[in-house]
């Protein structure tokens, strides 16, 4: 049997859908015939104007109906491996001793009762993630016979060598990866999600990452969104130089078509470009408002194939090991629907929409007193600008290591910027301000 058809028969035995098993089979091809992904600068033009929240006119009955027809999406498949975490990122502390599966839910529960809405939330689980997630929300958060989560897809992980399914006996479900969370649409299609929506009579689909706290739901854009006629509309903010890694829309020389990049399918030689704020002005949030006829429309046109950009991920079979067999994970990016969706408009937001906790440092921000929580379950920032937060990796990258070091958190608020070098232990309340570092 071919590498291809060994892995097709591994996700079989493994209870993976026909459709999801057709949706690897088209990017395994394409990793056959030498796709890498990768989008060079000099095939793109940035985008550097978009329509801005903060001057579109809604009324509060257009904001309050199409939060009325809007189904709040989170994808939830991390663990956040990075940080040493082995369970969903979703379930750690954030602020309060709430974690973020705890701010969501209030963040919906408050929008429901002040606007009068259903707001159903789901989550979209990875096989990691689900059991210990859906365990976190109370029954109430289920509205309308709607499920609470949908599980996404897996495939195997090839090796770098043969493209072969990897074996990894001595934890198997290492051998098994997420396909990215542009899984959503295989996932939406696989289970009808879509029609089911639809003839419960809710017309927007607002999806963002779990780990992102500033998407909550706003009236005001789901308000715009529905007035904008648009089938899809990407939210994008405007870049500083704590954003320079993430993806940004550009549009390709060669049709006009508007596209997103990614780190991973940015050229090393590209990186400066990828990274500099000025030239890409605009981020991408992963924040996204669909037109949910118009994606049943375009995934019926399909077959469920979204026909995304392929993101060959190289990585090691052991994310926690680098001493572990290298291996290709085949994923694909949210995001990149922009290219499908002809008249998708992409929306400008406030800094305060995106506020994801990828790293120690991020976590450590948000902790600190630079932030409040309201009772919306909205994180507010009380000072001008959020510090720039830089903590020694070798002592603070893994989440155990910075609790056990962090046993009190500083404040912050007066800070411009926390750089942390060495084995530091925050044991009592201090202060800091302006530049500040701590070295130990």
């Amino acid at each position: 049997m071919s590498a291809l058809e060994n892995a097709q028969a591994k996700m079989r035995k493994n209870g993976v859908s026909e459709l999801g098993i057709k949706v690897f089979t088209h990017y395994f091809h394409q990793l056959e015939s030498g796709v890498t992904g990768l989008i060079p600068e000099d095939t793109i033009e940035p985008i550097t104007d978009a329509a801005d929240i903060s001057t579109v006119e809604v009324s509060d009955a257009e904001a309050r109906e199409a939060l009325s027809k809007t189904v709040m999406l989170k994808l939830n498949g991390g663990l956040a491996t990075s940080m040493g975490m082995e369970h969903a990122k979703s379930l750690l502390p954030v602020t309060q001793g709430k974690r973020f599966i705890d701010i969501i839910s209030q963040q919906v529960k408050w929008a429901r009762k002040e606007y009068g809405v259903k707001l159903p939330l789901i989550l979209m689980n990875s096989f990691r993630t689900r059991e210990d997630s859906l365990a976190a929300l109370d029954e109430n958060m289920q509205v309308d016979g709607l499920p609470l989560d949908f599980l996404q897809g897996k495939e195997p992980k090839l090796r770098v060598t043969d493209y072969e399914p990897a074996q990894w006996p001595a934890d198997p479900s290492l051998e098994w990866c997420p396909p990215g969370h542009g899984d959503i649409y295989t996932c939406l299609q696989d289970q009808g999600l879509v029609k089911t929506l639809l003839a419960k009579g809710y017309r927007y689909l607002a999806t963002s990452n779990a780990d992102n706290l500033g998407s909550y739901p706003h009236p005001k854009i789901a308000g715009w969104f529905a007035k904008s006629g648009a089938p899809y509309a990407p939210e994008v903010c405007v870049r500083t130089a704590a954003d320079r890694k993430g993806g940004h829309l550009a549009r390709r020389i060669s049709d006009g078509h508007v596209i997103l990049r990614d780190t991973a399918q940015t050229p090393d030689a590209d990186m400066h470009y990828f990274t500099d704020e000025f030239r890409h002005r605009l981020f991408h949030t992963n924040n996204l408002w669909f037109n949910l006829e118009a994606l049943d429309q375009l995934l019926e046109e399909r077959e469920g194939i979204a026909g995304l950009p392929l993101i060959r991920n190289q990585k090691h079979i052991d994310p926690t090991d680098s001493s572990t067999p290298e291996v290709y994970q085949l994923e694909t990016s949210m995001g990149a629907i922009v290219e499908a969706f002809a008249g998708a408009q992409p929306i400008l937001v406030p800094r305060e929409r995106f506020l994801p906790v990828k790293t120690t440092n991020d976590l450590l921000t948000i902790r600190s007193d630079a932030y409040e929580l309201g009772a919306d379950g909205i994180l507010r920032l009380v000072t001008q600008k959020a510090p720039l937060v830089d903590l020694d990796p070798k002592f603070f990258k893994n989440i155990a290591d910075f609790e056990a070091r962090f046993t009190v958190v500083p404040s912050l608020k007066d800070a411009t910027s926390f750089t942390v070098r060495g084995d530091v232990h925050f044991t009592q309340a201090q202060s800091f301000t302006g530049d500040a570092i701590v070295e130990g």
